[in-house]
């Protein structure tokens, strides 16, 4: 499966880099450029569940291709979404499904550093954007 355009430039400039220092200030720099959620998108009903942080989520179909928009309280989970944004926007409902997130961070060779709570958030954030594309498709 192909990558969308910004996920192959993410993947470029995280491999472009050696240190983990360096990977860790581009994670937050990706999570500051994550454009904010309107306040009326910041409600329970977009809130994902299994995240110790807080994060919301909200997904729309266009031409049969996902959108998603979301936001964190903590600033690298904000990253790690912005990341995730990055490979999943685009992608068909079936396209979604197939979505390896661990090989996904470990491309980006960020997938040492993911905490076991951290990996259990994003997987649920990934669940749910699935949940998602189930029920609108």
């Amino acid at each position: 499966m192909s990558l969308p355009s910004e996920a192959a430039n993410a993947l470029e400039a995280f491999q472009a880099v050696g240190s983990w220092e360096q990977r860790a200030r581009m994670l937050m720099q990706w999570g500051e450029r994550l454009p904010a959620l309107a306040d009326e998108e910041k409600v329970e009903a977009n809130r994902v569940q299994g995240c110790e942080s807080l994060v919301w989520l909200v997904g729309r179909l266009h031409d049969g291709h996902w959108q998603f928009a979301a936001s964190s309280d903590a600033r690298m989970i904000r990253g790690l979404v912005a990341l995730l944004l990055a490979r999943v926007n685009g992608l068909s409902a079936a396209e979604l499904q197939a979505v390896d997130l661990p090989q996904w961070f470990a491309q980006l060779g960020l997938a040492r550093q993911l905490s076991p709570s951290r990996s259990n958030g994003l997987n649920a954030v990934l669940q749910r954007m699935r949940e998602l594309s189930l029920t609108q498709n």
